[in-house]
């Protein structure tokens, strides 16, 4: 099978970093095809950033349908541009946050997301809630602006550690999940440090697509998701108008 990976922000780093941890557990008969939108913010720090990394993301998902995919990946942990996605698409569509959710209600009762700032905070503690997961989970700020991340020099690990250890004292955390896509380098350490489950959301968001692709289920289009109407869309947006 073919998963396609895209990170929504334009930053060509992130999704390298992304797309090796994907080949790292994908299984032996899947391709993991790894995209970054050509326009957009270069990291996705909150709303607005969000709100105009979508067009990118759909220009990505649109570009490679004639090559074919059996599953797509949002390699953000705010599930940038989400819905949009599977309303667009007829194959599977996971987001990080989402998948690493899941994965951390089938391992722990109680659980924290460690994201990276205070903005992000409050979005994930909305999407937390929206999963279902609101009485299990609770959120936390690092104080790591994304790009950081990539930089060794930056400081960030640090910090990150400092939030884990919070969560894990204070918290009564039996479960980290790590909420941003340029963290997914750190889980197997940070798992072994710590001795608890880390849970990345690019890992678990790979298996499972895989997991949907191989039982042959794909997005309903009956209702929330179904196709989009056909209208016209007018300046800068013409070329997503539905057909």
């Amino acid at each position: 099978m073919r998963i396609l990976l895209v990170n929504p922000n334009t930053t060509a780093s992130m999704t390298e970093k992304a797309a090796l941890a994907a080949r790292t557990v994908a299984g032996a008969g899947t391709e993991i095809v790894a995209a970054t939108a050509s326009t957009g913010p270069v990291s996705i720090e909150g709303y607005y950033d969000g709100a105009f990394a979508i067009p990118g993301l759909i220009a990505e998902l649109k570009s490679r349908q004639a090559e074919g995919y059996d599953a797509a990946v949002i390699a953000c942990f705010d599930d940038t541009g989400l819905e949009a996605a599977r309303s667009f698409c007829t194959v599977p569509v996971l987001g990080l946050c989402e998948s690493a959710i899941a994965t951390a209600g089938f391992l722990a009762q109680r659980f924290t997301v460690v994201t990276t700032l205070e903005r992000s905070r409050i979005l994930l503690e909305n999407l937390v809630r929206r999963y279902g997961m609101g009485a299990r989970a609770k959120v936390r700020a690092s104080d790591i602006p994304v790009l950081e991340l990539d930089d060794p020099a930056g400081g960030a690990l640090p910090r990150l550690k400092a939030e884990i250890e919070k969560a894990l004292d204070q918290d009564g955390a039996e479960a980290i999940v790590l909420g941003c896509a340029g963290m997914t380098d750190l889980a197997r350490a940070l798992q072994t440090e710590y001795g608890v489950p880390v849970i990345d959301g690019v890992v678990a968001a790979v298996k499972q697509a895989e997991a949907l692709v191989s039982m042959g289920l794909t997005t309903s289009k009956r209702g929330s998701y179904a196709a989009p109407l056909p209208k016209v869309y007018k300046g800068a947006l013409a070329n997503f108008a539905p057909t």
